[in-house]
């Protein structure tokens, strides 16, 4: 089968300071996999990159078999690449509905004179819209939440609007940045599950960057580690925990894993 998204030499340079170098990475329709790595390690630079944030210095990213370069972010959105960010980016004073509705207007099919004088496709596409959101916070179980203004959510509750607000655009391949971040140890197995579940219900391929371990060695197939922009490992779960490089990265020499956990 033909990688859905590949990373091939990539590479991304700030002055003097190299972020990413030659890094390369395959994922395949359905895949689970994690990025991991000590901070600063380059992992949320790869999915700028990938995702139009950033320029690329050198390498190439091809998504179903096209080179995605030089094209905008919302193009790439568009074309089925969608992303949550480290630090939560809900539009705060906007209901959790309309979070989400936003990100269905990317697929919106009416002109902007149909939106300004509201006739044509307008009324009928912006019942289908609220309707699909409406769907989405159902499977996340924030339909109660619908009309609460985001930033008055509990934490865990922001993420799971965030993804609902990815998963409305549409896309083949999802990159979660960090989603367990800040969350307590019952919201990280809740979201575990959902990761799985979502994966199933929406036939998504995923890549999630995560310090979490317990979310890293429980949910992905497979497993790639960068440290100082550069990949220092791949493999299963079990081969990567003991993996001399990947704990000398995170805890320096003469530590085995058992005395990390």
């Amino acid at each position: 089968m033909a990688p859905i998204l590949e990373i091939i030499g990539l590479s991304k340079h700030f002055g003097g300071l190299k972020a990413v170098s030659d890094f390369d990475l395959t994922l395949h329709e359905g895949d689970l996999q994690g990025l991991i790595g000590p901070n600063g390690a380059g992992k949320t630079t790869v999915f700028n990159l990938v995702t139009g944030v950033y320029p690329v210095t050198t390498g190439d990213i091809r998504f179903e078999g096209q080179s995605i370069l030089g094209q905008e972010p919302w193009m790439i959105n568009q074309r089925g690449i969608a992303r949550t960010f480290q630090n939560i980016r809900l539009f705060p004073n906007l209901s959790v509905l309309d979070n989400v509705r936003v990100a269905c207007h990317a697929h919106g099919g009416y002109s902007t004179l149909e939106a300004v004088a509201r006739v044509g496709r307008y009324r009928a596409r912006e019942r289908e819209i609220t309707e699909r959101a409406r769907n989405l916070l159902g499977v996340f179980n924030l339909l109660g939440r619908q009309d609460e203004v985001a930033k008055n959510l509990p934490y865990g509750e922001q993420r799971r609007v965030e993804i609902a607000r990815a998963l409305a655009a549409n896309p083949k391949v999802l990159l979660l940045d960090e989603p367990a971040a800040g969350m307590n140890p019952s919201e990280v197995g809740a979201l575990m599950d959902l990761i799985r579940f979502i994966r199933e219900q929406f036939r998504l391929t995923i890549l999630l960057i995560e310090h979490q371990m317990r979310v890293v060695m429980g949910i992905c197939e497979q497993i790639t580690v960068m440290d100082f922009g550069q990949v220092i490992a791949r493999g299963k779960p079990e081969e990567i925990q003991n993996n001399p490089k990947v704990i000398e990265a995170y805890l320096g020499r003469g530590v085995s894993y058992r005395t990390a956990l």
